[in-house]
């Protein structure tokens, strides 16, 4: 099982990387988005170091909502995803693989890049380093979920607007925790009970999603 995941998610990697300019897109869009707000507010620290929780949680949710659409459809196009459907291994391993790899190229840079962005905002090491947890925590989420909605739009017309509509309203609780954790420790409040919510919440979705994402792959196949 092990080896049909690592294959899978191998296979998606090296499909990616044929299209360098969809794995460029999410970071570049995160940072280009977060950018943004500073130039347009002013030099004010205070006022950025108040919003900057905010503004950075947003801008990594609409970054990781590039390019999800196409997480299932060129298999589905080419008969790819029926034959995974057929085949003797569980559905769920190509969802599992599909979903970690969008994470591997779609989630991991947004954190790699979020340090840059902290520094425009002027954000405290203390609050920057919960920032980085709460995107480790939250990115894999966006993937998992993402996932889910990509295949319940598979088949639909205009499935990228119903897929961000679809996401938006899940993604609410995770972008709630992620900013509220660096809020509360930028507060001196403290941040665990939020971390701890936030690796809930990833836990409870990693169980789940991938069950719902399968299940909504079959109907869309039928």
């Amino acid at each position: 099982m092990l080896s049909i995941l690592a294959l899978t998610a191998r296979r998606e990697l090296l499909l990616a990387l044929r299209r360098p300019a969809e794995i460029l897109m999410p970071p570049l869009f995160f940072l280009v988005a977060a950018t943004l707000y500073p130039l347009a507010i002013g030099p004010d620290q205070e006022l950025l170091r108040a919003i900057a929780p905010g503004v950075l949680w947003v801008s990594a949710l609409l970054a990781a909502l590039l390019g999800l659409q196409r997480l299932f459809a060129a298999d589905f196009a080419d008969g790819t995803l029926e034959q995974a459907l057929l085949a003797p291994h569980p559905l769920l391993l190509t969802v599992w693989a599909k979903a970690g790899a969008h994470w591997l190229l779609a989630g991991l840079p947004l954190v790699a890049v979020a340090p840059l962005l902290a520094i425009q905002y002027d954000m405290a090491p203390q609050a920057l380093g919960v920032l980085l947890a709460s995107l480790l925590l939250g990115t894999p989420v966006l993937s998992l979920l993402g996932a889910l909605g990509a295949a319940l739009a598979l088949n639909a017309r205009g499935g990228s607007v119903l897929l961000a509509l679809m996401l938006a309203p899940l993604y609410i609780p995770l972008l709630i925790l992620g900013s509220s954790a660096v809020q509360a420790e930028a507060q001196g409040l403290g941040s665990s009970a939020h971390l701890l919510l936030l690796a809930g919440l990833l836990c409870g979705t990693a169980a789940l999603a991938p069950w719902a994402t399968v299940a909504a792959l079959r109907v869309a196949l039928e």
